[in-house]
């Protein structure tokens, strides 16, 4: 908070039962909404280990196979779809252009145009673009694959994504705050992001991205009634701290997944090639090692809401934070904030496994 955040939500669960729900917002901030710990927000990327969840548990079910091409599902939708799997699109193994860096979803990303795309547009505008190498062959950050994700569990269902859902993981989880946004409105009680206004905004933002759609509140931008429906089965999801904790443990104890399908979602492959026993990505999560303990997890970025789920092979600890700005994030624009998550995510892990946040100060 003091490094200029206007709002921050915590969630932690060592495992002992008694977990740490904390919320603090900037005093300026409060004639939009009082911030509580069990406030909705949008997840962002965190979409994504939902998305995989419901293709896997198709898999389980018969209806797909990893190894299926894209092109099975999505005839000609995707060039080379022959050589593409949904193994790769789910590991950004693809190659796969990804569609949030054409200029056509600016106006989406910033809230000023307000058009609902689906899932078949979206994955448009992502393969009108070259290929970044031959599929399978590297690793690269791609919302384009979990858009072609979405439109394969759309036409293998016959359902929509909202609607998949809230059938295969909230209703059965009891997660009553969690949903795929199919418009700009919230559900229930909701955490207000926000982004610097243009005045306001750190040099290190281009141009282009300077002017967010908005109400303005003491130098910032209320994006919180921006439709994210452009994030699609990459990022269109709301939930809650306490939400997606319950989603973590269910996924991870074997409650959504049969234990084949989960250990196919925690084969990894490495994310940088010049550290293959660094950070690895599965099947829509993530893996890697901390100070205290090894864990798993997804983080998100949409505009007002830059998000962490973190959890242990296990399930049984969990943790997930909200901060409640991004374009930081997103260019790197304010080293203050961005030190300041940084000690925050390590503390956070840390009391997730019991320990001592190290260098931290000792007390008691």
């Amino acid at each position: 908070m003091d490094a200029g955040a206007p709002g921050v939500v915590v969630r932690v669960d060592d495992g002992r039962g008694r977990p740490v729900e904390i919320a603090r917002q900037a005093p300026w901030s409060r004639r939009d909404h009082l911030l509580k710990a069990g406030d909705e927000f949008r997840i962002g990327s965190g979409t994504k280990t939902m998305t995989a969840t419901l293709v896997l548990q198709l898999v389980a079910e018969g209806k797909l196979t990893l190894s299926d091409p894209v092109e099975k599902w999505l005839p000609g939708q995707v060039p080379n779809g022959g050589a593409i799997t949904l193994r790769m699109l789910l590991n950004h193994t693809s190659g796969l252009y990804d569609y949030t860096e054409d200029a056509a979803l600016l106006p989406s990303i910033l809230g000023t145009d307000r058009r609902r795309w689906t899932s078949s547009e979206l994955l448009a505008v992502g393969v009108r673009h070259a290929p970044l190498f031959a599929p399978g062959t590297k690793w690269s950050y791609s919302n384009t694959g979990y858009v072609a994700l979405g439109a394969v569990l759309e036409r293998a269902t016959g359902a929509s994504l909202a609607e998949l859902v809230r059938d295969r993981i909230a209703r059965p989880l009891h997660l009553e705050h969690t949903y795929y946004a199919t418009g700009p409105g919230w559900r229930g009680s909701h955490a207000h992001g926000y982004e610097p206004d243009a005045a306001h905004m750190p040099a290190g933002v281009p141009a282009a991205f300077r002017h967010v759609a908005g109400p303005r509140r003491h130098g910032h931008v209320d994006v919180s009634g921006n439709d994210p429906g452009w994030g699609g089965a990459a990022g269109a999801v709301v939930s809650t701290t306490r939400d997606w904790s319950r989603f973590h443990t269910a996924l991870m104890s074997g409650r959504l997944l049969p234990a084949a399908q989960l250990t196919q979602m925690r084969t990894t492959v490495p994310m940088d090639p010049k550290q293959p026993d660094g950070p690895g990505y599965g099947l829509g999560i993530q893996t890697g090692a901390t100070p205290c303990g090894t864990v798993w997890s997804h983080d998100g970025g949409i505009p007002g809401y830059l998000t962490a789920g973190v959890t242990d092979r296990s399930g049984r600890r969990t943790a997930a934070v909200l901060i409640s700005t991004e374009s930081w994030a997103e260019f790197g624009s304010d080293p203050k904030i961005a030190k300041a998550a940084r000690a925050l995510q390590n503390a956070v892990t840390c009391a997730m496994f019991g320990k001592p946040t190290p260098g931290a100060a000792q007390t008691g």
